[in-house]
């Protein structure tokens, strides 16, 4: 847990990893700042608008899910590696799955073949990472 006094009297912790909230709050700004071009790029592409909003709403929905984490690590609420791993798992997911339907829409190439789904697995495996996390926090007291 990060000292108040410290956070206090100079506007940032300084405590060892106190870096990594404010990394994955700047992955997640720039989640939903691509949710919201591919959601309005796929509003208008008429023959692809499904596939555009759909990567457009999996990037904003993980964008949430990241600053929520952040938040999580910051106040040590559940185990931090197992935290750590969801949150890298939920931008390197929304990445690939959101970056592979965008490129097929918009350009007509994948990202490489199975990113979607790949990114799909990574996806869940940090949803279940998180329960992990909360299950170990419990656990350990």
């Amino acid at each position: 847990m990060i000292d108040d006094r410290r956070v206090a009297a100079s506007g940032r912790s300084e405590g060892p990893g106190s870096l990594t909230p404010t990394i994955f709050l700047l992955l997640a700004g720039l989640m939903g700042a691509g949710g919201i071009m591919l959601a309005a790029a796929g509003a208008h592409a008429h023959d692809a608008a499904a596939t555009g909003a759909s990567a457009g709403y999996m990037l904003l929905f993980h964008a949430v899910a990241v600053v929520g984490g952040a938040a999580l690590l910051q106040q040590g609420v559940v185990w931090r590696p197992l935290l750590i791993l969801a949150l890298a798992g939920w931008v390197l997911g929304a990445a690939l799955f959101s970056g592979d339907l965008a490129l097929r829409v918009f350009t007509g190439h994948r990202l490489f073949a199975m990113a979607a789904p790949a990114g799909g697995i990574i996806l869940i495996a940090a949803w279940l990472a998180l329960a992990a996390a909360a299950l170990a926090a419990l656990w350990r007291g």
